[in-house]
């Protein structure tokens, strides 16, 4: 997908409000483009109006070093008919703080970069990845979701050929991805003022796992939901590390702060954002999703932003693939709409930010242009991360089809192949063939030297006996050397090239018979 990536900071060493907007990456050469500019001292006053009708908490201060303006424009702005007839204040104000951001970041060359590089997107039939980086911590609490271009046109979050994001360049390198064909979610809350957290939970639980009626279930990937009530941190972190997640969900309150602020997991236990970030990115997770008002709001003192305080940036920098928090407080019914849109486009097999885009026009759409609410959703995207969180429907497997024996009765039953390790991981099969060996396009990964590249297979067939199926479970050995290892009779048996029944409790090993303990488990 073409990406055009802009950075602004400001020039320190001038001692002015001057700032610096280049572009980091653009998908032709001639379109790293640079200018100077001064912050106006008319945008910091718009910027101060709308803290005061929008935001719920302490309004943050842009640090001004040029005078104040001696005219106040919203008197002279908001009410012209230039800006088209936006019903009411709130309208009013949107517009113009979003298309007063537009003409302050798209000036100049930077315009120009932008729609050559929308067009190459149009030729090749697909949507322009823009990403903006902010670094500056003084402009981090702005909506930048709002800008644009003229009355009457979208906001760049909500374009049908752009897909808005923000991220950072000073960040680690992105841990294993594995390739996913299913949504597995952690759904964590924590310490809430809410006492029917199970209740909440159940809520939640229904709105990530739930499937529209009227669209269409082709392609619709399935989606699972692990739900854990006021966890202590060594148990989130055991869970994490010991199952396959590719998304991780808190709901619950949160402190902000310099290193990304603090999870109240439940009383008297928290979890900063540094703290979690290992966690994440040591388990291969894909995205963490944050219902709670500051997860990209930035910590301050007096007023002013700390620099990369926000738990959205200390996790992208961090190297989690992808973040989603709210820039502010959002109502209960608010979060909700926009997890249930989001969730069913993630599993219509969008990318993070088509789907984010997606969401947010529900919330507009729900909840009307004057109000904040679709501008509350604040995505970060690593620039190395493709926003791919399951593959998309032509290139996933092949799903095992319905039995054409409709009188079948098929118990439900899952199979594991679980280290033995402490903290080992733990991989669900699925029916049909589940590859296993050292590099990435296996099922199932064991990045260790003595593992061939395609090393086994546990191979899932049905039998039919009367009218019931029976599922039974076969190892096959594929290794160079034959290293595959089963326990039977009190010894371990090396495996040459056959294949064997496996019983749920089996143990085996893959490549040194020294190496790690695996259990092949069934849980009916």
């Amino acid at each position: 997908m073409p990406s055009l990536n802009l950075a602004i900071a400001r020039l320190i060493n001038t001692g002015t409000d001057n700032f610096a907007i280049w572009v980091v990456n653009a998908p032709y050469p001639s379109g790293y483009v640079l200018r100077d500019c001064v912050w106006p001292a008319e945008l910091t006053q718009i910027w101060q109006e709308w803290q005061q009708m929008f935001v719920g908490h302490s309004g943050l201060q842009i640090t001004a070093r040029t005078a104040p303006p001696t005219t106040n424009p919203l008197s002279l702005n908001l009410g012209s008919t230039s800006f088209g007839h936006m019903p009411g204040y709130g309208g009013r104000l949107m517009q113009y703080l979003g298309i007063y951001l537009w003409r302050w970041v798209f000036d100049g060359p930077i315009l120009g970069s932008l729609e050559r590089s929308r067009g190459i997107a149009m030729g090749q039939h697909k949507r322009l990845r823009f990403q903006l980086e902010i670094r500056d911590p003084d402009l981090i609490a702005l909506p930048w979701e709002i800008m644009q271009r003229e009355p009457g046109q979208s906001a760049i979050s909500l374009s049908q050929d752009v897909l808005f994001s923000r991220t950072t360049s000073e960040v680690e390198p992105l841990p294993y991805l594995r390739t996913d064909q299913a949504i597995n979610i952690l759904l964590v809350l924590g310490e809430d003022d809410n006492l029917q957290l199970e209740q909440e939970a159940t809520i939640l639980e229904q709105i990530l796992s739930h499937r529209s009626v009227t669209r269409n279930s082709s392609g619709y990937a399935p989606c699972m939901v692990k739900t854990l009530i006021q966890p202590t941190p060594e148990e989130l972190i055991q869970e994490l590390e010991t199952k396959a997640y590719n998304v991780f969900f808190y709901a619950g309150h949160g402190l902000p702060g310099p290193d990304g602020g603090l999870l109240f997991l439940r009383p008297g236990m928290t979890l900063n954002g540094i703290e979690l970030a290992q966690v994440l990115t040591r388990s291969g997770l894909k995205l963490a999703v944050f219902n709670a008002c500051w997860g990209a709001q930035p910590a301050a003192i007096n007023h002013q932003a700390i620099a990369t305080s926000s738990l959205a940036e200390v996790l992208i920098r961090q190297g989690v693939p992808a973040v989603l928090g709210m820039r502010d407080e959002i109502a209960d019914h608010e979060s909700r709409s926009f997890i249930k849109a989001f969730t069913e486009a993630l599993r219509s097999r969008k990318q993070i930010d088509e789907a984010v885009a997606e969401a947010r026009q529900e919330l507009l759409t729900l909840y009307k242009y004057n109000q904040p609410a679709w501008t509350l959703p604040v995505l970060y995207l690593h620039p190395d991360f493709s926003g791919e969180l399951i593959k998309s429907f032509d290139e996933g497997i092949t799903e095992l089809p319905d039995s054409i024996i409709s009188t079948i009765n098929s118990p439900v039953s899952t199979a594991c192949l679980r280290s033995l390790s402490p903290g080992g991981k733990t991989w669900f099969l699925r029916a049909g063939v589940n590859r296993i060996g050292r590099t990435k396009e296996n099922d199932i990964v064991i990045p260790e030297p003595s593992v061939s590249k395609r090393h086994a297979e546990i191979l899932c067939r049905n039998s039919f006996n009367g009218t019931t199926s029976v599922q039974t479970y076969y190892l096959q050995d594929l290794s160079t050397y034959g290293t595959t290892w089963c326990f039977h009779n009190n010894g371990w048996q090396q495996i040459l090239r056959e294949e064997v029944p496996l019983t749920s409790g089996m143990q085996l090993k893959f490549g040194s018979s020294r190496g790690e303990t695996w259990e092949f488990l069934i849980e009916e």
